[in-house]
């Protein structure tokens, strides 16, 4: 593969995004020069701006808020504070309307709209946008990659602006952007549609999605699979019984990810109960997290279930090293669900922990194929209790899928699969 300088769009913060990580050190270790563009987010103190990953990929964030909205929310902050100077702005106002209306009546317009959330949020997503553009136009790279539809349309512009010297552009997409929770409105469909035209490679996650998008745009894309880095050094065990204050000789049911809608963690609350032993533990933060344990306290399971925060990614294995075994749920509420190949899947294995895994293809495909655990109905609570038991009152079934967990690994690695990412970049010379 030829070296080329590499200017990549993700839209996040860059903190826990394990296959953009993977795939830039990849592509950097090949000698090629990595600029990754993200955002900033100022409430989190110790992200930086700007930071040097190794001599050939570097980190870039953008500004979240444009400056003048960050002095338009000081100034409500200081006003709410200061009772007696929204009385006087109040006041200047009123006198404004009588005597000076040609500014009075916009500035109320504008102080109503910044007022609104959903505008807030738009001014603020269209400042990230713009600010990505620019920088990526700073340098003169040779290849454009987008993670997602939320950033294609950056590269599209930056690869595509300037009509005699047009860059090459990959779209690397890690969900299914038609199909999945959050993403209901047709637009997304008609704007991945358009978009693909400016496209020169696409990557999806696997084999099921590439299949779903040759049905929809009649072409097969690249598969490169979201398996982790191969732990290949022995990794120090953080004391997960002692956290939790539980008896070293309990089992820890774990679920480590995203708490959010859609992953079956309400069944796995309300199947807690009719597990044999162990406690039911969840690492992770997310939208429905207040709700699930408000659940747990309804259910009165608080001495069975257990809830920690989300811990840095490169400290997660050292907690899924306790587990008897791992979860992974999902719910068939939409195709991006029923066709993952889930990266905590194979996060799982390189821990040697076995899995109760829902029935959906290319998760099934991995469970049942190398023997590491027991598919389930992800939607009938009873399903998963029946899945847990069979595990915990069969230790040594659960030895035998932990053993099978060491072999699979050799298979299930980033190791192996970034030549299939090299393999991209070889096509576009």
């Amino acid at each position: 593969m030829m070296k080329k300088n590499i200017c990549m769009f993700v839209w996040n913060h860059f903190t826990n995004d394990a296959r953009v990580l993977r795939e830039c050190t990849a592509l950097s270790e090949e000698g090629c020069d990595v600029d990754l563009i993200c955002i900033h987010d100022p409430s989190m103190a110790e992200l930086k701006t700007y930071e040097e990953i190794n001599e050939r990929f570097r980190v870039h964030r953008v500004k979240r808020y444009p400056q003048w909205l960050i002095l338009f929310q000081s100034m409500m902050k200081l006003l709410k504070e200061k009772k007696y100077l929204l009385l006087l702005l109040m006041l200047v106002w009123i006198a404004g309307v009588f005597y000076l209306p040609l500014i009075t009546i916009p500035s109320t317009i504008l102080f109503s709209v910044l007022l609104i959330k959903k505008v807030r949020t738009l001014i603020i997503r269209i400042s990230i946008f713009l600010r990505m553009i620019f920088k990526g136009l700073q340098k003169n790279y040779d290849v454009f990659h987008s993670n997602d539809l939320n950033t294609l349309p950056q590269g599209v512009i930056c690869s595509k602006v300037k009509l005699l010297n047009r860059k090459k552009l990959i779209y690397d997409s890690h969900e299914v952007q038609t199909s999945r929770t959050g993403y209901d409105s047709k637009l997304y469909g008609k704007m991945e549609s358009f978009l693909l035209k400016f496209v020169d490679q696409m990557i999806v996650e696997n084999h099921t999605r590439a299949k779903y998008n040759e049905d929809l745009y009649g072409f097969y894309p690249n598969v490169v699979h979201n398996y982790p880095f191969d732990q290949k050094k022995e990794i120090k065990k953080i004391d997960l019984h002692g956290i939790l204050n539980i008896p070293k000789n309990e089992k820890i049911l774990l679920y480590q990810g995203g708490i959010q809608t859609g992953r079956g963690l309400e069944n796995l609350v309300k199947a807690a109960p009719n597990f044999k032993e162990g406690i039911l533990v969840f690492i992770g933060d997310g939208r429905i997290k207040k709700n699930l344990m408000k659940l747990t306290e309804d259910m009165k399971l608080t001495d069975r279930v257990k809830f920690l925060p989300k811990v840095p990614l490169e400290d997660l294995p050292k907690y899924t090293k306790n587990a008897y075994l791992g979860f992974q749920v999902l719910n068939n509420v939409c195709f991006n669900h029923y066709s993952a190949s889930s990266n905590k899947l194979f996060e799982y294995i390189m821990a040697g922990v076995p899995v109760v895994a829902c029935d959906f293809p290319e998760i099934k495909k991995v469970v049942s194929g190398e023997n590491i655990g027991v598919v389930v109905d992800s939607h009938d609570p009873t399903s998963i209790a029946a899945g847990v038991n069979e595990l915990v009152l069969n230790p040594e079934m659960r030895n035998q899928y932990s053993e099978n967990c060491w072999k699979a690994k050799l298979k299930y690695n980033w190791e192996q699969e970034k030549e299939s990412l090299l393999a991209v970049y070889g096509k576009i010379q």
